[in-house]
Parts: structure tokens; C-alpha cells; sequence
């Protein structure tokens, strides 16, 4: 029976995250948000008035930065006391009232780009010049960049106000799926007569269960409910194809992809050499479908087989102080200085550890200027929790080392990069764990948890992006997305990237439709592109040392004061070329080796 869990009281406070040092109290959050009441208003005089000096422009800037940074240490606080427990009315408020603000200043100043855009070029130029716009230079940069395919500001206005509707089919396959939806429960098998309950959020669960006959009853029954849904899920998805696509023209892009990419300012060229070259490498993912068929058991390979566990009887738990304890060993690479600041997170109470009654589920990090960053767990003492420990604290050094560099304006980092220093983390983690281990099954069984990372993020996110690539490209030219194109595409990836020893069921050709991010276009390909950027950066601290280790510290302080692109360059990795990618598969290569030959003993 699964320990019941304590209210937040009853938990001691070392295990509780401290957040004083962004306010005191509630009280005193109160009577800051209190304080920025009339934030917004302070931004009226403003608009038509960008184009005077650059003088007047820095003045701006500076107070909108002030004013976010005001804003985002409100909002940041009161939504970590919103985590720790989501029945308190109080901190529901103070987090809903917090963003309401946020909203509002966000409108206040939204003139800006548009209005910088529209100055005469020898006015921008002189702008770039100025010695006072100095601090601000990457961003003017970063906003003339986008003059091209930016529209006049009636056109602007029309665009943002079809937003909300444009931004939709998401939200309504998210209502479908997790508001509408029932499937048919699962026989369980050692219980005759007996079913066991089948929703969206334990699908997953189920297809990690150790019984194939549960695995097998949750795989058809789930896309039962979604083959169903069939033709409603590829009418709302290629509408978000076709908003895509017109958006694209409409701003003077040659293609979707392009469009997308350009807010992070990445070539299309990374895109398409992900793809390129995970299709270098699939022979490998097939070894790896082949391994697991072989460690499995089985005559035949199903697509419910691909994500049971592959070594039984490994249940080693860990407590929380030897989660640290680990954590601080697999950083050890890092330097003494990274590790001291992580032993002080740790004795800082940077982490809320347990899980308690209310508390929001998952886990992550979270940091607000002039305070130390904050980590939310759920620790159950598994090794998935002490990777995930290692994981936030990853997020949490990246946030740490930004604002201890850069100024406001330059104190975040882009989604592009945002999964680096994380996925180093648990690299630098499974390394040392396996460093150490001569138990073969226990081996085996880290191995497979390193491929598993492969395969979800590197193969499984690259076959997304080709779907979503596949599919905008036959919009951007004119041909429709019917409902058998679609499934016709995504079975024909199935097959592609897992190869000849799965067998494909029909059920499979219905999967793309219950991915959410293919709503959120050409995102998913950022998940391959960071983990195969995080595998490079951690072979290379593990196998140079220092040099490596130098750039890594100096790529973790950025922020966002330069291109993504170029901020990992300056770290060590090149996404302009394939080779980062090449060195993934390679470190792909080299466990699956090491795995079959412990299979063969």
C-alpha cells in the first residue's frame, strides 16, 4: 500500500524550499504587488516618442526591464507558493493577480518593436551606434533583424487580435483528449473479470507494465478511442498547418519551417541536417529495436513492447541525502566552484523535496533576479528521481550563472538551449553511476535508461519534426492533408526509424494525433537538437577537462546577451554543422555495443 501522503505542515522544513529571500511573507508580497498598481500607467507618455534620441530610447528600455524584472519576481514568488499546496485559495489569488499585471504591462509596451521599426533606417542606424544603447545593442539587433517580415502596425493589430482564435486548435484537441475522452478499461489479466481503468494521463504507465497482456489491451483499446477521432483530429491539424502556412506568407517567409525558426534565429539548414543525419544512423536505433526484442524474449516485436522495461528485478532506492550525495559526484567534472554552489543550493534549501498533499505534480526549476533559484520535486527515491534531481539542478545553475552575469534584459535563455544544462546534468550522473557499477543486470540496467534517452529524444523527437516537416512542406505547396495522408506519413516514419524487426500494427498510423506539441509547430525538433548539443557538451568535459569545462561555465553565463546558435558555439558545438549530432549517435553507438556484449555473455 502506497504511504499516504502528509500535509505540507507535517513535512520538516529542510526538506522545504526557502522563499524569503524573494519576500519575507506573504504580506510583504502583498505589499509589493500593492506598489506596481499604476506599473503600467507609467508607459503612456511613451509611444510616438522612441524615435527622439537614444538617450530617450535607454530610458525606456530601462524602466520596461525594471518593470518586468518587478513583475516577474511577484509572479515567480506566487506561483511557487501556488505549487506547494493548490487548494489555498491565497496563493491562487496572488498568482492569477500576478499575471493579470504581468499582462497588462506586457500591452503597455507592446508599440515598441513596431514603433523601432518603422524609424528611418539612418535613425536605427545611428541607434546601433549610440555608446548609451550599448547594453541594449543584442536586442535593437534582434528586433531590426525581424523589419523584413514585420507588417504595419493596422495589419500588427489585426494579426494579434486572430491570435487567440489562430492559437486554438491545440486547445481544443487538449479538451477533446483529456475532457471528452473515454477508452475501454483493460481485462487484468490476474484478476478474471476484473478491468483495469485506462485514461490518458496512465496510458504511458500501463505500456511500462511487465505484463505484455496489459501493454497489449492498453495499446488497442487507447487508439480504439482515437482511431474514432480519426477524421476531427486531422481536420483540426491541418488547420494549425494552414495557420501556419498563411502566417508564413503573410510575412514574407518562403516556407513554414522558415517562418518558425526565424524567432530563435535558426537556419533551416540545422533542421534539416538533424534529419539528414539521424537517417545516417538508423541502422543503429535498428540494433537497438533488435536488442530489445532479444532481451524481451519475443518472436515478435510490437509497438506496446517498446517502452517495457528490459531488466527485471532492479529495484534499488534511494534516499534523498544519497541523492545528493550523487548529484554532487556526477558534478564533480564541473569544478569546485560549480560544486560549491550546488552543496550551497543544497544546504540553502533551493529544493522542495517531497511530494505533500496539494502539491503540484512533475518537477522543475524555477529563478527570479537578486534571489537564489528554486527546484520543485516530488522525491519517491527512485533513480528516476535522482535524475531528476540532477536534471533541475541543471535548469537551476544555468538560471544561477545568467543573473550572476548578465543584467535584466539578458538574465533568461531561449527554449532552444533551455534542455542543455539539464540533460548535462543527468549525463555527467549516469556516467559516474556507471563508472562504479560491476553488477551486470544493474549495468544492464543504466545502460538501457542512458539508450532510452536516445531513443525518446534524439530518434522519436527527429521523427516528429520530420512529420511536422512533411506535413507543412505539402500545405506550402498547395496539396491537402487529408485524414489518410496523414496516417499514411506518420506509419511510413514508424517504419522508417524503427526498422524491419517491429512489427507495425494499424493502431500505430493513429499515434501523431495525440502528440500536443505538433500544435506548438517545429518545436519538437529543440529536443533533439539540445540532447545531442548536451552529449557533445558532456563528452567533451568528461574526455578534455578544463578547456571544455572553461566554455561550458562561459556558455551557462550568456543568456540571452547572444543568439542561441552562437552561445553553444562559444560552448564547443557547432549545430551549423552535422557533426555534434554524428558524436551523439556515435556515444548511441558505443552503449548499445556495450549492452549487446553483456547480452551475449
Amino acid at each position: 500500500m502506497a504511504e499516504q501522503l502528509k500535509e505540507r505542515k507535517d513535512i520538516e522544513s529542510p526538506y522545504l524550499w526557502d522563499l524569503t529571500p524573494i519576500y519575507e511573507s506573504d504580506e510583504a508580497w502583498e505589499k509589493a504587488f500593492a506598489e506596481t498598481e499604476s506599473l503600467a500607467d507609467q508607459f503612456a507618455s511613451y509611444p510616438g516618442t522612441l524615435g527622439q534620441s537614444p538617450e530617450h530610447l535607454r530610458e525606456f528600455y530601462d524602466l520596461m526591464y525594471n518593470a518586468f524584472e518587478t513583475l516577474g519576481r511577484l509572479n515567480g514568488y506566487a506561483f511557487q507558493r501556488k505549487s506547494e499546496d493548490n487548494r489555498q485559495d491565497a496563493a491562487q489569488s496572488m498568482y492569477s493577480r500576478s499575471v493579470t499585471r504581468y499582462v497588462q504591462l506586457a500591452s503597455a509596451v507592446s508599440f515598441v518593436d513596431p514603433e523601432i521599426l518603422a524609424l528611418p533606417d539612418d535613425v536605427i542606424s545611428t541607434y546601433l551606434e549610440a555608446e548609451c544603447l550599448k547594453p541594449y545593442r543584442h536586442i535593437l539587433d534582434n528586433t531590426i533583424r525581424t523589419k523584413a517580415h514585420t507588417l504595419t502596425a493596422p495589419e500588427e493589430a489585426i494579426l494579434a487580435s486572430l491570435s487567440e482564435v489562430t492559437g486554438s486548435f491545440g486547445d481544443i484537441t487538449e479538451m477533446l483528449t483529456d475532457a471528452d475522452f473515454t477508452f475501454d478499461p483493460v481485462p487484468d489479466p490476474e484478476k478474471p473479470g476484473e478491468t483495469i481503468e485506462l485514461t490518458e494521463s496512465n496510458y504511458i504507465l500501463l505500456q511500462r507494465n511487465q505484463d505484455r497482456r496489459i501493454r497489449e489491451g492498453a495499446f488497442r483499446n487507447y487508439y480504439k478511442t482515437y482511431k474514432g477521432h480519426n477524421n476531427t483530429f486531422a481536420m483540426l491539424y491541418q488547420t494549425q498547418v494552414k495557420s501556419d502556412a498563411a502566417h508564413a506568407k503573410l510575412r514574407h517567409f518562403p516556407s513554414s519551417v522558415a517562418y518558425s525558426l526565424s524567432a530563435n534565429n535558426i537556419p533551416v539548414s540545422v533542421y534539416d541536417s538533424l534529419v539528414e543525419t539521424i537517417h545516417e544512423f538508423l541502422p543503429v536505433m535498428y540494433r537497438y529495436v533488435a536488442l530489445r526484442k532479444k532481451m524481451l524474449g519475443l518472436d515478435e516485436l510490437h509497438y506496446y513492447d517498446v517502452y517495457a522495461p528490459l531488466v527485471k528485478n532492479v529495484n534499488k532506492t534511494y534516499t534523498y541525502e544519497e541523492a545528493k550525495a550523487l548529484l554532487l559526484e556526477a558534478v564533480a567534472p564541473l569544478g569546485e566552484d560549480y560544486v560549491n554552489t550546488v552543496k550551497k543550493g543544497l544546504a540553502d534549501r533551493w529544493v522542495d523535496v517531497y511530494p505533500n498533499v496539494g502539491k503540484s505534480g512533475g518537477a522543475y526549476s524555477i529563478g527570479t533576479e537578486k534571489s537564489h533559484p528554486n527546484i520543485l520535486l516530488n522525491f519517491n527515491g527512485t533513480l528516476d528521481d535522482v535524475s531528476t534531481l540532477c536534471h533541475e539542478m541543471g535548469h537551476s545553475m544555468h538560471t544561477y550563472l545568467t543573473h550572476q552575469h548578465q543584467p535584466v534584459q539578458y538574465d533568461d535563455y531561449a527554449l532552444f538551449i533551455a534542455e542543455v544544462a539539464s540533460t548535462v546534468n543527468e549525463n555527467l550522473l549516469i556516467e559516474a553511476l556507471l563508472k562504479k557499477e560491476t553488477d551486470r543486470d544493474m549495468r544492464l540496467f543504466l545502460l538501457n535508461e542512458y539508450m532510452e534517452g536516445f531513443k525518446g529524444t534524439i530518434f522519436r523527437q527527429t521523427m516528429f519534426a520530420e512529420f511536422e516537416r512533411i506535413a507543412h512542406d505539402k500545405i506550402d505547396a498547395g496539396e491537402a492533408l487529408s485524414t489518410t495522408t496523414l496516417n499514411e506519413i506518420y506509419r511510413g516514419l514508424i517504419e522508417q526509424y524503427f526498422g524491419p524487426e517491429l512489427v507495425i500494427d494499424d493502431e500505430v498510423a493513429y499515434e501523431w494525433s495525440r502528440i500536443p506539441h505538433f500544435y506548438r509547430s517545429f518545436y519538437v525538433y529543440q529536443y533533439a537538437t539540445g540532447y545531442s548539443s548536451a552529449v557533445a557538451l558532456s563528452e567533451a568535459i568528461l574526455h578534455e577537462g578544463a578547456p571544455a569545462v572553461k566554455r561550458y561555465l562561459e556558455f551557462l553565463s550568456l543568456g540571452n546577451s547572444v543568439y542561441c546558435m552562437d552561445a553553444l558555439k562559444h560552448g564547443g558545438v557547432d549545430l551549423s554543422s552535422p557533426e555534434p549530432v554524428r558524436l551523439a549517435m556515435k556515444k548511441f553507438d558505443a552503449i548499445l555495443t556495450e549492452a549487446e556484449k553483456l547480452i551475449a555473455e
